[in-house]
């Protein structure tokens, strides 16, 4: 009886040693520069990094970004290409039609994140329009994003 409770504890040990020793490391693979490049905050104030897509208009989603394909990520600067999608809201926004127009996308102007002091992110967000652009808009416009 003890010689199965002592061999039962032992394995229980085992078990629990190889599952510790197998669990996956951390990864320290990456340059502590990429680790500490800022960051991209969503509307949901959740942190992203190189994202394929981006709403634009948190409060009611007309503006977006998507298809992006980020060229650089950087401790000043990010760059991307890809599609603003934009509501028209003709004759009103729920009645409205998303037209697409090419951008070149910029995030820049890196600063502490107030929710999270350690971490930078991006504070402002720079749209160049390649050639259509929606109604009213400038060919360059930015936008400070959210904090």
């Amino acid at each position: 009886m003890v010689g199965t409770a002592v061999t039962l504890a032992a394995g229980a040990m085992l078990t629990a040693a190889m599952t510790t020793a197998s669990a996956t490391p951390p990864d320290t693979s990456a340059p502590q520069a990429r680790r500490t490049q800022p960051v991209l905050v969503d509307c949901s104030f959740q942190r992203t990094v190189r994202p394929a897509d981006y709403i634009l208009a948190c409060g009611d989603g007309n503006s977006r970004l998507l298809d992006l394909n980020w060229t650089k990520w950087g401790s000043r600067a990010a760059m991307a290409e890809g599609l603003n999608a934009v509501n028209d809201c003709k004759p009103y926004c729920a009645a409205g039609k998303f037209h697409s127009y090419r951008v070149t996308v910029r995030l820049d102007s890196p600063a502490p994140w107030k929710k999270h002091p350690g971490v930078k992110r991006f504070t402002r967000i720079t749209l160049t329009y390649e050639g259509a652009r929606p109604e009213g808009f400038d060919q360059i416009v930015s936008y400070p994003l959210p904090s």
